[in-house]
């Protein structure tokens, strides 16, 4: 077990050292890990030094359960949605028992593949749960029956929803088993990165005010009991303990949760369903914890066998790809909030390849959806300063517990839509900033690249919304084809994303004012982070994956692009010296090459460079 930095070999805290976090690596030159403020320009010992935990480091059990139950309620509203915006068109908007079936389904799919995705995916602490990008295509697939017409249709209809995800899921599996997402990345810069992470926060603004309208009075206070905690109680220990710096989130839920129970309670909030601040009763989700199971176990084909169809294949497609580039996105910004290096291409690939099994099993579990990176856990980990890849897992078993017994699941469900708004506004604002930190490699001096980052920014915003006031314009004649190119054209990281990446990549522009330079010079530098590319590598198999040479060319493997696999040290890394000889001496030591600073490496200028390769150690970058 690999204990925190400020924690000493006999698990207790050493005072000195957690004091002086701020000035970890100034007091001693030796150290890998740089203070932020000393000259190196190095982003990762800024994020890192705040960190509790890092991605690698694990905190105690008890520890690990309050914080994984921070992130299954922080996660909470967007899987209660899904099925909720899903029921009108499934005929069960009535049917409360079949909704809390639903929703321990959502939530026993999503601990498994949380559980998978963390431990030998792509190896970052990201949840996985039911994802919005699929409800378009299945609203589009439910509508061809019509109008409910018995209490049995819904079945019928959920049926071929399962097909089309299953089906259309074997894209994401082939894009992981490929490498195509580890191939596309030589060619993403920050310039790219920017728009799309960013964009993942700003395009959920419409989710947010939607939850928080419901009382915006409980949704400002919650925001405040959030900011009060995670950034001024943060600094105050109890009893050497940094409680408040812990479980912010934890902290302000019980607290804004007391405050509506009490405020339901004297007739604050309206009790007529129709009017907005209904949704911040805390009794307004009554019905579905009265009807739901005590104990419910979910298990494959439970609503049927699926039904598949060509339409509701490629129309379920959009979803698919819609949710990958979100993915890979929020890799990005987990692995900046963890302290660890941008994720490596094989580590990437098999976060696709995971999420794709993930998809075809909501399907066969008969979820109604997929799966996909939930961007407002990574915000959790911002503001928690949490970034420990147990504690996800921790979490992924309490999501099994409560899908299993589904009546405490349906109790913490009840949780007021202002609650869930507040979260909202906290963690997408956090994600927003994360995906605007790699400007600091940019020149922004450089019309050409403020050209592109405000283009691609404002195209991102303004298209979706363009998109969603103009339904039904996308017409060409093959439904499939439109629905797949509403869906991309309706995803505001997609296209912002695809707009920087090839005017980035088009435009000509030195390296240096790009940000590629310090971008990839950033990876390789041992002192930027908690952690090195060792992180991303399988757990227990890898030294034995090393000596298969083959591997290299295994897009999943983590030997992938890796020169030397499968080969024994260089005999001039081993002690060759014979006896009699002095083993001090060694060859005058060479300058190092241009570019080289930082343990970075130089590169040519223009489009599609070559990537450093591996040289058969772990802690150079696959791109």
């Amino acid at each position: 077990m690999k204990l925190p930095s400020w924690m000493n070999q006999s698990g207790t805290r050493d005072q000195s050292k957690y004091e002086q976090r701020a000035q970890r690596g100034s007091s001693n030159p030796g150290s890998s890990t740089t203070d932020p403020g000393t000259s190196t320009g190095n982003p990762g010992s800024g994020e890192s030094s705040e960190l509790m935990y890092g991605i690698d480091e694990v905190p105690p059990w008890y520890m690990c359960i309050l914080l994984g139950m921070q992130h299954y309620l922080t996660m909470l509203g967007a899987v209660v949605g899904v099925p909720f915006v899903l029921s009108p068109f499934l005929c069960i908007a009535s049917n409360y028992h079949v909704l809390g079936k639903l929703i321990s389904t959502i939530f026993f799919t999503s601990g498994i593949v949380t559980l998978i995705q963390s431990s030998v995916g792509v190896r970052l602490p990201v949840i996985q749960g039911g994802t919005y990008t699929f409800i378009t295509p299945a609203i589009s697939i439910l509508a061809l029956h019509g109008d409910c017409t018995n209490e049995t249709d819904w079945k019928e209809r959920i049926v071929e929803v399962q097909g089309a995800i299953i089906v259309s899921s074997v894209l994401q599996v082939l894009v992981g088993l490929t490498g195509c997402i580890g191939f596309i990345i030589r060619f993403i810069g920050p310039l790219t990165v920017v728009p799309s992470v960013t964009l993942v926060g700003l395009s959920l603004f419409g989710a947010a005010s939607f939850y928080g309208s419901a009382h915006w009075g409980v949704c400002f206070f919650h925001i405040v009991f959030i900011t009060v905690f995670s950034q001024v109680l943060s600094r105050i220990e109890i009893r050497f303990f940094p409680l408040f710096k812990l479980f912010p989130v934890l902290f302000a839920i019980a607290i804004s949760w007391i405050l509506s129970i009490i405020l339901t309670e004297a007739g604050a909030f309206s009790d007529n369903p129709s009017e907005d601040s209904y949704r911040a009763r805390t009794d307004a989700m009554r019905d579905v914890l009265r009807d739901a199971p005590w104990f419910y176990m979910p298990y494959p084909f439970q609503w049927g066998w699926p039904e598949v169809t060509v339409a509701g294949v490629f129309g379920m497609m959009a979803g698919v790809i819609a949710g990958m580039v979100e993915s890979v996105a929020d890799y990005f910004a987990c692995a900046n909030l963890a302290g660890a290096p941008p994720p490596a291409a094989h580590a990437i690939n098999r976060g696709m390849l995971v999420e794709g099994l993930g998809c075809m099993l909501a399907g066969v579990m008969g979820t109604g959806n997929g799966t996909t990176t939930y961007s407002e856990n990574i915000g959790t980990i911002g503001i928690t300063k949490v970034g420990s890849r147990r504690v996800i897992q921790f979490g992924s078993v309490i999501m099994l517990f409560f899908a299993c017994f589904a009546k405490f699941g349906a109790l913490f469900a009840t949780l007021p839509d202002p609650i869930i708004g507040a979260n909202f506004f906290c963690m997408f604002g956090v994600i927003t900033a994360v995906g605007l930190s790699p400007l600091q490699f940019v020149n922004l001096n450089s019309s050409r690249n403020l050209y592109i980052l405000g283009f691609s920014l404002f195209s991102g915003i303004s298209v979706p919304q363009w998109m969603a006031a103009n339904p039904g314009y996308v017409d060409t004649g093959v439904d499939e084809i439109d629905q797949i190119i509403t869906v991309l054209l309706s995803t505001g990281m997609f296209v912002g994303g695809l707009l920087g990446c090839l005017l980035d990549n088009l435009i000509p522009g030195s390296a240096e004012d790009r940000g590629i330079d310090k971008w990839r010079r950033i990876r390789t530098d041992p002192g930027a982070y908690r952690t090195d590319l060792t992180t991303y590598d399988l757990p227990l198999v890898t030294k034995f994956i090393q000596q298969l040479p083959w591997t290299r060319f295994v897009p999943v493997s983590p030997t992938f692009m890796r020169e030397g696999a499968g080969q024994s040290q260089p005999a001039e890394d081993k002690d060759q010296s014979q006896p009699g000889e002095d083993k001090d001496q060694s060859p005058p030591p060479q300058p190092p090459p241009a570019g080289a600073e930082n343990g970075g490496f130089r590169h040519e200028e223009g489009l599609g460079e070559e990537p450093p390769k591996y040289t058969g150690t772990f802690k150079q970058t696959v791109l």
